[in-house]
């Protein structure tokens, strides 16, 4: 093959052709940067959503086996397989109803009934698809609605599970699934609601930026009223500035004194005080508590929607407060009666998770494993001395543990957040020029856990014992007491847990 040398005509040509190629190229460059940005739409972080994936899995977790076992290993043989079926049936049926209209009531706008409660926008997950997206508590971060969905189920499946263990052994069946049915729907979505449902930061952030820029007048009042609408449109305890990270009041207090409403309603298991009702299985009961542990990393650190430093401190807050109340529940054990027990541990260990659940993510280390000191002595005190006093039945002592425990956290919230004791302090999305930083008063602040864990104890309390009231005329509360003295293995479910 032969080449021809070029001529000067064709020379000519090709510096022709590569000036007009720069010009086009560099006047596209210029044309290109002189346009305006599009602005990106924010998208979810990968490692957030696998994050609350993985979470809502632990917090699945706790109900399936954790809290199965370890209720199933307190009560007597014959109604171990009651329990357990008590529990699964409860975490399925609440999966169905949260996604029918369960999330919608709890986190959706509810027009002027938004303090209250939400609206039917996203019943039958109307409008929700993988492309819908969550807010956190972060400007500018999102996540992926299925998984904030799914993760706020997990609690909704968790939280009236609970309640069993209060009237344990002696409650039909067809009346827990009805009861759970109505309390879930008028008590629990309701109390999230009011609890968790908040303004997107984002949306916040906007209103108060347009309200700094705007000239007096007419533009300032009309930015003013849009920042009110949009702080305005959250529930009325989470407007009142009442914290709770993970569930202090929407989950434990909320359960536990269901749970001592339905002791008290139901009455005492025949043989009360009477009989030997000793656990069957601590070994059981010791497995679903270390399954709890587990799983409550991801009911704690996984409330911050978020992959980041919050997370971890929620999670360290989680580990140390545990491990203090276990170990003060088994030294006060030791101290007053002489012996360390397994149950006194695996009970001061669930203590410490309820204290430290409405607190993970605002308090210091420091100050969560005071609180796991503190809420041990205080829940022993009410298991045993106010409960033997008083006389009620609570079998698996979930209004000692759970109410009495999310009080202790709820109002020691108000307390452990302040930055002066190693706490975060409080968060004001209005605050643009200072890092969303707001202030922390002592009295504010406790004001307003107190109206939290009042209007908890009220809705909760007064609510479930009209609902009680409802099941028992319709289905009746409790077995005959030939099917008591049976168990309910035998009479409800037609099956035992253990042949042997």
């Amino acid at each position: 093959m032969t080449f021809k040398r070029p001529t000067l005509a064709g020379w000519v040509a090709l510096a022709a052709f590569c000036a007009v190629g720069f010009v086009d190229g560099a006047f596209a460059q210029t044309a290109a940067s002189a346009a305006p940005p599009a602005a990106a739409a924010v998208v979810p972080n990968k490692g957030d959503t696998a994050w609350m994936l993985v979470s809502s899995a632990l917090v699945l977790m706790m109900s399936i086996p954790g809290l199965a076992l370890f209720y199933g290993g307190l009560v007597r043989t014959k109604n171990m397989a009651s329990v357990l079926t008590q529990v699964l049936a409860i975490v399925s049926m609440v999966g169905v109803v949260w996604t029918i209209y369960g999330y919608s009531l709890a986190f959706s706008d509810g027009g002027s009934m938004t303090p209250w409660i939400g609206g039917f926008t996203k019943t039958f997950m109307h409008g929700i698809d993988a492309n819908s997206t969550a807010a956190t508590f972060s400007n500018g971060v999102v996540i992926p609605e299925l998984a904030y969905f799914v993760f706020q189920m997990t609690f909704a499946m968790i939280t009236p599970a609970l309640i069993v263990g209060a009237f344990a052994e002696r409650i039909k069946f067809s009346a827990v699934m009805l009861f759970i049915l109505l309390w879930v729907t008028f008590i629990y979505f309701p109390i999230a609601h009011w609890v968790w449902y908040v303004a997107a930061p984002d949306d916040v952030a906007a209103a108060a930026k347009a309200l700094a820029a705007a000239a007096d007048g007419a533009a300032k009042t009309a930015a003013q009223a849009k920042l009110d609408e949009v702080t305005g449109a959250v529930g009325w305890l989470a407007g009142a500035g009442a914290l709770d990270f993970a569930g202090g009041t929407v989950v434990h207090i909320n359960a536990g004194i269901a749970g001592l409403v339905g002791a008290l309603t139901i009455g005492k298991r025949i043989g009360y005080r009477k009989e030997l009702m000793a656990p069957h299985s601590l070994t059981m009961t010791m497995i679903g508590a270390s399954l709890l542990w587990v799983g409550w990393f991801g009911f704690n650190a996984g409330s911050n929607l978020e992959a980041n430093g919050t997370t971890a401190l929620a999670f360290v807050n989680t580990m140390v407060a545990t491990a203090a109340a276990a170990l003060s529940w088994l030294m006060c054990e030791w101290i007053f009666k002489g012996k360390p027990s397994l149950l006194g541990i695996c009970s001061g260990a669930i203590a410490g998770l309820v204290a430290v659940t409405p607190a993970s993510g605002f308090a210091g280390p420091i100050g969560a494993m005071i609180l796991g000191f503190v809420v041990s002595p205080v829940c022993v005190f009410f298991v045993s001395t106010v409960k033997n006093a008083l006389g009620y039945d609570d079998a698996l002592d979930v209004f000692g543990v759970h109410c009495i425990g999310g009080i202790i956290g709820a109002l020691g919230t108000g307390i452990l957040v302040n930055p002066a004791l190693g706490g975060v302090g409080i968060t004001d999305y209005t605050n643009i020029a200072g890092n969303n930083a707001g202030t922390y008063d002592f009295a504010t602040q406790m004001i307003a856990q107190g109206k939290a864990v009042g209007a908890t104890l009220l809705w909760s309390g007064l609510g479930s014992a009209i609902l009680y009231q409802f099941v028992d005329l319709v289905v009746g509360l409790r077995p005959s007491v030939e099917a008591e003295r049976e168990g309910l293995d035998i009479t409800d479910h037609g099956e035992r847990a253990y042949n042997m």
